[in-house]
């Protein structure tokens, strides 16, 4: 059976639309990878293009050697682990609740949950270093993990993907004995395993590319994360080593810019079918 060609030409078009928008995405990503491999002034008089004969790891060593940013990714590392394990378990606890029992003032304590979603976080990092400083944990791991550990829009997501759960499912469990965290943990958790993955991505993604509550409530080299470090990398060199140029200094936050992006690609590309279903989860009721 012969193809419609008006039904096949729109699909070439649209598919040269995405190949041109994924050119126009890929490009600074895959130009900062290889241009970290140049050496410093050919990166600064030749940027577009690459010769394999100059490939070098100049840079990398010199980043290695000014930048604490081993430092940085085991901060970040210990953040992630603490505040990304409170944010999917309280999230999903906290929505099931709202999604599934009815208790007095639930649509107004979820509608004070939205509503923080609407406030800017330049206008809580004030109230919240001065907390901060008043507990005594200015420049510690409870002030990075601590505040924003339950997020309101994790809570929002799960209470959609959980509201699609069948609310016979919970009755049969209760027929059967199970206690209310019983039916959420043995119950409710395996079946929205998708939503789960969803936001476990962008909890990590979220939590690895925070800058602006980090460098705010800790200030000193030894409890700065990754992105504080990145964030700082040209004054660090230009501190560290006497005579360093706009050249070596490029050079230097090229290769730790990729050595910080790294992670996040493997996570994606390893999760990306998990995430998609965990969006699409999230975004259908019902």
């Amino acid at each position: 059976m012969a193809a419609n060609p008006e039904r096949t030409r729109p699909h070439v078009g649209s598919h040269v639309l995405l190949m041109i928008l994924l050119v126009a995405f890929l490009f600074p990503v895959g130009w900062a990878l290889l241009s970290a491999f140049k050496p410093a002034d050919d990166i600064i008089r030749s940027p577009l293009t690459f010769d394999f004969g100059t490939f070098t790891f100049d840079n990398y060593t010199a980043m290695f050697q000014d930048v604490p940013i081993g430092q940085g990714f085991l901060n970040t590392a210990v953040v992630l682990l603490f505040k990304g394990a409170a944010t999917m378990f309280l999230a999903p606890l906290a929505a099931f609740a709202f999604a599934k029992y009815q208790w007095i003032g639930k649509n107004l304590v979820f509608g004070a949950v939205l509503i923080t979603l609407m406030l800017p976080t330049i206008v809580l990092i004030i109230p919240l270093l001065l907390e901060m400083k008043e507990l005594g944990w200015v420049n510690t791991y409870q002030a990075l993990i601590l505040p924003g550990a339950v997020d309101a829009f994790a809570i929002f997501w799960m209470r959609q993907v959980i509201s699609a759960v069948p609310d016979e499912l919970l009755d049969a469990a209760r027929v059967d004995g199970c206690g209310e965290f019983a039916i959420f943990w043995r119950v409710v958790v395996p079946v929205i395993r998708p939503g789960l993955a969803g936001l476990g991505v962008l909890t990590v993604m979220n939590i690895y590319n925070d800058f602006v509550w980090p460098v705010v409530a800790a200030s000193s080299e030894r409890m700065a994360t990754l992105q504080v470090v990145l964030s700082t990398l040209a004054q660090n060199i230009t501190g560290n080593r006497i005579g360093a140029d706009y050249a070596t200094v490029t050079g230097e936050l090229l290769a730790a810019s990729s050595v910080a992006l790294v992670p996040l690609l493997v996570l994606f590309i390893l999760l990306q079918r998990h995430f998609i279903n965990g969006i699409l989860a999230g975004s259908v009721k019902g």
